[in-house]
């Protein structure tokens, strides 16, 4: 057992050796000091760094080596020999100044396609300032509603709504001559009566009643209108309705039935009084005439056209769309000129406008293609067509575009 006080010798120190033997002489030396080096950075975490510092010092290296090359064999060369030939070529001589060729202008018509032009105008065109009055238009030939209203930026059934007692909502009674109000925005023109409440009068148009007051045309103020449900407004003034609408006064004929066709009588002496059974129709719509395009107005519930205005020359025949009894034949009091009226027994109706003559009678039976009268220029019309109207029980007047088989 070794004494406490004795020292126990200590494990041998790996490595220790090597460290404290003499380094041996080998070729391997200076690598084996590298890789020391190398480790040790690794080490301190500056081997990306190094790595970096060595990439760029070696880029460097070749730059210089390249501009090295570059001036060695290029820039000394072509370059530095042109260099020396235009040393070596002789100066200019001084010469006599000539004087510059005379500058000539070119020819109009050249100048002129070469060049770019400027149109003068004579006067600036100025925006257009609001309208707040009505102003009176004289119809021309060939106008029509439509025309009208684009030519004054308003919609067409303010042509109308503005002209109740001239054209009394029928544009077939637009004539060239009259004297028509055109007035200042889309809305109605309204005769004021003794009695009205403004309130009234602007509900029934869809309005308020201040925008009737506001509104400059009419040159009134609240002050001097004072109450609205009695207001200070003269009977005979007329008053623009600004957005004003309102329902279409139609003087076509209305529904007639087998049972009654006597409803009709307020539109002429060609209502029937008794009118007993007749054929039904099939349902399906020949076409009424023998032209197959319009002369007129177009189907436009915006301008109370309930109908379509088919070309035609007087004389030329005018066909039964389908089976059915004449229901109303003769005069129209309100601008159809000669009208007949088929009820086809099946919930449909077809009207045929400004004929010149017809063949039939209240109670006649017709069939599908019969001939029943022929075309004229009776009543309010511009020329020869055949007004056509298509009603059903269900949809009302209908678009006969979408019905006629042509």
């Amino acid at each position: 057992m070794p004494d406490d006080n004795s020292t126990s010798p200590l494990p041998p120190v790996p490595g220790a050796e090597e460290l404290n033997s003499e380094p041996e002489e080998s070729t391997d030396a200076p690598l084996r000091s590298w890789s020391l080096v190398w480790d040790r950075l690794l080490h301190l975490g500056l081997g990306e760094s190094v790595i970096r510092l060595g990439t760029g010092f070696v880029s460097i290296i070749l730059v210089l080596l390249v501009i090295l090359v570059m001036d060695r064999f290029y820039l000394q060369g072509e370059p530095a020999a042109r260099r020396h030939s235009a040393v070596a070529a002789p100066l200019p001589t001084e010469s006599d100044p000539v004087d510059p060729p005379p500058f000539v202008l070119p020819a109009n018509e050249i100048s002129m396609q070469a060049g770019i032009t400027r149109l003068v105008q004579g006067h600036t065109i100025l925006p257009a300032h609001p309208r707040w009055d009505v102003f009176q238009y004289t119809v021309q030939k060939g106008d029509t509603i439509f025309a009208i209203a684009e030519k004054f930026n308003l919609r067409p059934e303010t042509i109308l709504w503005g002209n109740y007692y001239i054209l009394g909502d029928d544009p077939h009674r637009l004539m060239a001559g009259q004297q028509i109000n055109i007035l200042p925005v889309d809305g109605v023109y309204y005769e004021w009566h003794s009695g009205d409440g403004l309130n009234g009068v602007a509900d029934f148009y869809g309005v308020s009643a201040d925008a009737i007051v506001d509104f400059p045309g009419n040159h009134l103020t609240r002050e001097s209108v004072g109450n609205y449900s009695f207001p200070n407004i003269p009977s005979g003034t007329w008053l623009v309705i600004p957005g004003g609408v309102r329902e279409f006064v139609s003087w076509s004929a209305p529904r007639i039935t087998r049972e009654d066709p006597s409803v009709a009588k307020i539109f002429g002496p060609g209502y029937c009084g008794e009118v007993m059974d007749g054929p039904i129709g099939y349902g399906t719509f020949i076409w009424p005439s023998i032209e197959k395009y319009l002369s007129g107005y177009d189907y436009s519930p915006e301008t109370n056209h309930l109908g379509i205005d088919i070309a035609g020359n007087i004389g030329n025949a005018i066909f039964a769309v389908d089976n059915g009894v004449v229901v109303y034949a003769g005069w129209n009091d309100f601008g159809y000129g000669n009208v007949v009226v088929i009820d086809h027994g099946n919930g449909w109706q077809s009207l045929y406008a400004h004929m010149d003559s017809y063949n039939v009678q209240c109670g006649t039976y017709v069939y599908q293609g019969d001939v029943i009268g022929v075309v004229g220029s009776t009543g309010n019309s511009s020329g020869p067509h055949l007004h056509f109207e298509l009603r059903s029980d269900e949809y009302g007047k209908v678009n006969p575009w979408n019905f006629l088989t042509q």
